[in-house]
C-alpha cells in the first residue's frame, strides 16, 4: 500500500486499459476524484466547445450525448494515434455510472509530431504546439483542477506505447500531477501461468469483474463477428489469441497493442461502477471502413441500476499484482538469504587467453566518447550548494559549445555530493541543463568530505562526439516494473558505435544507477533481517529490465554503491552478497527458461519499416541478457571466467538512503554471434594489477573496454596508484597485440582514499578527462578489498 494517497484524475477513453489502471489506483489506496475524456470533432472545421463537466447526479435526459453539429450517422472514425475515438457516445454515461464527475472536451488539431518519444521543448520552439491534438489534453487538465484543486495525480492506460505514455507524462508533469501508469510493461512481468498467457491481462481484467467489449476490429484475424465479444472473459481472451495466431501477430496483439482491436467498457466492480451500462442490440450498427476493419455504432444506450449485492465484493484479492521479483532474481534473493550460497564466493577465476583471431595491423583510435569532470571554482566553495551547481553547469554548456556539441546529446553523467541532502537543491539547478527528451541517465552519490578542495559536487558527463542515432527510455510514470525517472534524467541512453565507412549495428548503452524503490509506490521495502538481501535482488532487477528492454546483451563491467558499513566485516559482507548476485544474474539461460519477451511499441508497427507488418519480423522474438551466443563458443562453454568484472564500491551515502544502487558502466547491443570476447590478465605491472578486456568487434570497427584493479595496499599515493594502473593498462595492451596504440587516460576511476594522500590527482588539469571518484573501500567480488579501479575505452576504426 502506498505510503501517499494520492487524488487521481482518471483519463477515460471508454477502453479497457484505463479502466484497469483506474482500480489499481484504488488497490494502492489513492483517490479518483474525477474522469475526464477527450473527444473527437463532430465536423471538418468544426470549432473546440469549451469543456463539459457532467454530473454524476444529472437525470438522463440532461446528460449531453453526440456532439452538437452533428447528425448523428457519422460514418468515419477519427482514428486518432493519441486517443480512442471510436464508442465516443456512450463516454457520458460514466459519470453515472461510476458516481465521479465527468470532464469533456473536444479534441483539437492532429497528429504533428509522430516521433515515439514526445519532445515538447522541441515542438514549443518551432511553435507547432497549436496543431498537436496531443496538446488538447492540457485545457482538459487545468479545467479538472481549477475544479479539483485536491487533484495531484492522473492515471492512463498505456501498456506497451512509448507514444501515448510519453504525451501523457509531459502535459502532467508541465501541470504538477503525478503520472500513474500501473499496466506499463504489464506483460513481460512475473505472471501466475507457465508458459506465459500473451492474454494474462485480459484474464486478470475478468477476475476483477471488468466487463469490456470489443467495439472496433482492424487486423487479419478478427472480423466483423469478433464485435461485441466479451474480451475481458476467459473465453473472450481465448478466442482472440487464437483468431490472432492465425496470421502470426505480433507481441501485444492479443491486448491490442497494435490497434488490432479496441474495447468499450460497460460494467466493473462496484468500488468503481455503481451501477452499469446497457447498450440494446438494436442500438448497434456495424460501419465497414474496409482493409479488415469494422466498428460499432453504439445509440440508445443507458445507466441500470445493478442487482442487490451484485459487484459488493471488495477489489482487494481481485486485482492482480505482478510479483515484485522475476523468477530469476527471486531465486538470486533467495541465494542471498541463504548464506551458504554466497559465503564462499570467490574471484572471477583467470582467463589468459589473448585476443583470437587477431586484430587488424591498422587500427586508429577515435576519440568517440568524451568524458570532462568539472570541479567548482575555488573561490565559492564556500558558496551556497545552489551556487556551486550553477557554476559546474555554466562550465559545461561553455565545453559542450566549445566542442560544437549540445546538452541534448550527453549520454550519461555523474554526481559526486558531500551531502545527499543537497541532492534537491542540486536537482534544481541540474534540471535547467537538460529541457529535451531523454535526458542523460545519470548516476548519483554522496563522497561525504573525500571531495576535493572543500567541494559540495563534483559533476562528470560523457557525449559522443556525433549525437546522430542517440536514443533513450524516459519513463516517469509509476507503474511496476522499474522506478519512475521524474525529471532531467532517463533509464538509458543508447548511442551508436559505427565509425567507419561501413554502417555498424553496435550500440553503446548507458542505464542509470537504480535504487531498490518499489516501482509501484516509490518508497524503500520495509525494514526488516533480508531487507539488505532484498534491496540488492530488487535494485539489480531494475538493472537488467531496463536493460532488457534497451536490448543489452553483454556488460563491460559494473559496481555496486554502498552506503557507509558500520564495520570492516559488514562490507565485506554486502560486497559478497552483491558479487554473488552479479554472478548469478549472469548465469548463462537454460534452454527452457522462460526469457523476458520484447515488446513491440504500437509506433514500432505503424512507422518503423522493420515491423509494420505483424510477426514478419526475427526482431519479435526474446531478448537474453547475457546472450551467450555473442561470445566466442570456446568462451561460451567456460562462462564463469567470462563474466563481467564486478567490483562493491563504499561511499558516505546514496539517494533515499538505500543500501546499494547498481551502476553498470557500459552495455553492448546490436552484437552479432562470437562479436566479443572477454579476457582477463593476472599480475601486470610487477604483480600489483589485473586488467579486465572486453573486446567487441563489428565490420570495421573495434570497441574495447577495460578496467585495471591495483592491489598494493600501504600508504602508496593517489600519484604512484595512477602510474602502476597506467602501467598495467599497457602492459595488457602490449598483450592484446595492441602495443602501438598511445594508452589513454582512464575515463572513470575508483580510489581508496584511506590515509593515503590523493589530493594531487585533483590538481591541475591532468585527469580533466576523468571521472574520479573517492571512496572508503574498494572489494572484489569475494570481498577482498583493492586500492583502485580504473577503467578505459576505446573506438578504434580500420580496415
Amino acid at each position: 500500500m502506498a505510503t501517499d494517497r494520492l487524488n487521481v484524475i482518471g483519463l477515460v477513453s471508454g477502453g479497457k486499459d484505463s479502466f484497469y489502471s483506474l482500480l489499481h489506483c484504488l488497490e494502492h489506496g489513492h483517490r479518483v476524484v474525477a474522469l475526464a475524456n477527450l473527444f473527437p470533432a463532430a465536423d471538418e472545421g468544426t470549432l473546440p466547445i469549451e469543456t463539459q463537466w457532467i454530473d454524476p447526479e444529472a437525470p438522463a435526459g440532461e446528460i449531453p450525448g453526440v456532439l452538437p453539429g452533428a447528425d448523428g450517422e457519422d460514418d468515419a472514425d477519427l482514428n486518432s494515434f493519441m486517443y480512442q475515438t471510436v464508442g465516443h457516445e456512450v463516454i457520458p454515461l460514466y459519470a453515472s455510472a461510476t458516481g465521479l464527475p465527468l470532464y469533456r472536451r473536444q479534441i483539437s488539431g492532429s497528429a504533428v509530431r509522430h516521433e515515439r518519444d514526445y519532445d515538447y521543448a522541441a515542438m514549443a520552439s518551432e511553435e507547432t504546439d497549436n496543431g498537436e491534438e496531443t496538446e488538447s489534453m492540457t485545457p482538459l487538465l487545468r479545467y479538472v483542477m481549477d475544479r479539483h484543486p485536491e487533484a495531484n495525480a492522473v492515471c492512463a492506460g498505456a501498456i506497451l506505447s512509448t507514444y501515448q505514455r510519453t504525451r501523457v507524462e509531459s502535459i502532467a508533469l508541465r501541470l504538477g500531477l503525478t503520472p500513474l501508469a500501473y499496466l506499463w510493461k504489464y506483460p513481460v512481468l512475473p505472471s501466475p501461468s507457465t508458459p506465459e498467457d500473451e492474454a494474462q491481462l485480459l484474464k486478470d481484467m475478468s477476475v476483477a469483474g471488468l466487463d469490456a467489449r470489443i467495439i472496433k476490429v482492424a487486423s487479419a484475424g478478427l472480423e466483423e463477428d469478433h464485435l461485441w465479444l466479451k474480451v475481458s472473459s476467459i473465453q473472450g481472451a481465448e478466442r482472440v489469441k487464437s483468431a490472432l495466431k492465425k496470421f502470426g501477430a505480433g507481441q501485444g496483439a492479443a491486448l491490442g497493442e497494435g490497434g488490432e482491436f479496441e474495447t468499450l467498457v460497460i460494467d466493473g466492480p462496484r468500488s468503481l461502477f455503481r451501477r452499469r451500462i446497457c447498450v440494446p442490440g438494436e442500438g448497434r450498427s456495424v460501419v465497414k471502413e474496409g482493409g479488415g476493419t469494422s466498428w460499432l455504432r453504439v445509440r440508445g444506450a443507458a445507466v441500470e441500476d445493478k442487482d442487490v449485492g451484485e459487484g459488493d465484493s471488495d477489489i482487494n484479492g481481485n486485482i492482480r499484482h505482478p510479483g515484485s521479483l522475476d523468477p530469476r532474481f527471486e531465486g538470486i534473493f533467495q541465494g542471498l538469504i541463504t548464506s551458504s550460497s554466497w559465503e564462499s564466493i570467490s574471484a572471477t577465476p583467470p582467463s589468459t587467453d589473448s585476443a583470437s583471431p587477431p586484430l587488424p595491423s591498422v587500427l586508429q583510435d577515435v576519440e568517440f566518447l568524451l568524458t570532462r569532470e568539472f570541479r567548482p571554482d575555488k573561490a565559492i566553495t564556500d558558496s551556497s550548494i545552489q551556487s556551486q551547481t550553477q557554476n559546474l553547469v555554466e562550465k559545461a554548456l561553455q565545453y559542450l559549445q566549445s566542442i560544437g556539441l549540445e546538452p541534448a546529446q550527453v549520454s550519461n553523467t555523474i554526481i559526486l555530493l558531500s551531502d545527499m541532502d543537497n541532492f534537491p537543491a542540486v536537482n534544481a539547478v541540474y534540471s535547467k541543463m537538460f529541457t529535451r527528451a531523454n535526458p542523460p541517465s545519470r548516476v548519483t552519490i554522496s563522497c561525504g568530505k573525500l571531495l576535493p578542495g572543500g567541494a559540495d559536487i563534483v559533476l562528470s558527463l560523457t557525449v559522443p562526439r556525433s549525437g546522430a542515432g542517440r536514443q533513450g527510455l524516459h519513463v516517469q510514470s509509476r507503474s511496476y516494473w522499474a522506478p519512475a525517472n521524474i525529471g532531467p534524467y532517463s533509464q538509458g541512453i543508447t548511442i551508436p558505435l559505427s565509425v567507419g565507412h561501413e554502417p555498424s549495428s553496435l550500440r553503446c548503452v548507458s542505464i542509470a544507477g537504480q535504487i531498490p524503490l518499489i516501482p509501484a509506490t516509490m518508497v524503500l521495502p520495509e525494514p526488516s533481517i533480508t531487507s539488505s538481501q532484498l534491496q540488492i535482488a530488487l535494485s539489480l532487477q531494475h538493472l537488467w529490465r531496463i536493460a532488457v528492454d534497451m536490448k543489452v546483451q553483454w556488460w563491460s563491467s559494473a559496481v555496486a554503491y554502498f552506503s557507509r558499513a558500520d564495520s570492516d566485516e559488514s562490507s565485506q559482507r554486502r560486497a559478497k552478497m552483491a558479487g554473488y548476485a552479479w554472478r548469478e544474474a549472469n548465469r548463462p539461460p537454460s534452454d527452457d527458461e522462460d526469457n523476458e519477451d520484447e515488446q513491440l511499441d504500437p509506433w514500432d508497427l505503424k512507422h518503423n519499416s522493420e515491423h509494420m507488418t505483424l510477426g514478419s519480423s526475427a526482431d519479435q522474438g526474446p531478448t537474453r541478457l547475457p546472450e551467450m551466443s555473442v561470445l566466442p563458443l570456446r568462451q561460451q562453454n567456460d562462462w564463469e571466467s567470462r563474466l563481467p568484472p564486478f567490483f562493491a564500491v563504499e561511499v558516505e551515502s546514496l539517494p533515499r538512503q538505500a543500501e546499494v544502487e547498481w551502476h553498470a558502466h557500459v552495455g553492448i547491443s546490436g552484437a552479432g554471434d562470437s562479436a566479443i570476447e572477454m579476457i582477463t590478465l593476472r599480475a601486470l605491472a610487477n604483480g600489483s594489477s589485473d586488467a579486465y578486456f572486453m573486446l567487441v568487434r563489428e565490420k570495421g570497427t573495434v570497441f574495447l573496454h577495460s578496467i585495471v584493479a591495483h592491489d598494493n595496499p600501504g600508504q602508496e599515493s593517489g600519484e604512484a596508484m595512477l602510474q602502476h594502473l597506467n602501467a598495467a593498462h599497457a602492459e595488457g595492451l602490449q598483450a592484446l597485440k595492441m602495443g602501438s596504440m598511445e594508452p589513454s587516460a582512464p575515463y572513470l576511476a575508483y580510489w581508496q582514499s584511506g590515509d593515503r594522500d590523493i589530493s594531487g590527482l585533483f590538481a591541475g588539469s591532468a585527469l580533466q578527462n576523468t571521472a574520479l571518484v573517492p571512496c572508503c573501500s574498494i572489494r572484489a567480488a569475494d570481498g577482498t578489498k583493492r586500492d583502485a579501479l580504473a577503467l578505459y575505452r576505446y573506438v578504434l576504426s580500420g580496415p
